[in-house]
């Protein structure tokens, strides 16, 4: 099984500034939270953006 690339789950680049990926990593939790979200995978994609942040 190919291992997660958490650069392009948050979708920035490899050298990104710590700054850029807090930056991203906000939108991105505000974008699929599930109290805002329609999405209904969307318990599972915040789950994937925390792992990807850590």
């Amino acid at each position: 099984m190919a291992e997660k690339n958490y650069y392009d789950i948050l979708g920035v680049k490899k050298d990104a500034s710590a700054a850029d990926i807090k930056k991203k990593y906000r939108k991105l939790v505000r974008q699929f939270h599930p109290d805002v979200s329609d999405d209904p995978d969307a318990d599972n994609k915040i789950a994937e953006i925390n792992n990807a942040y850590e």
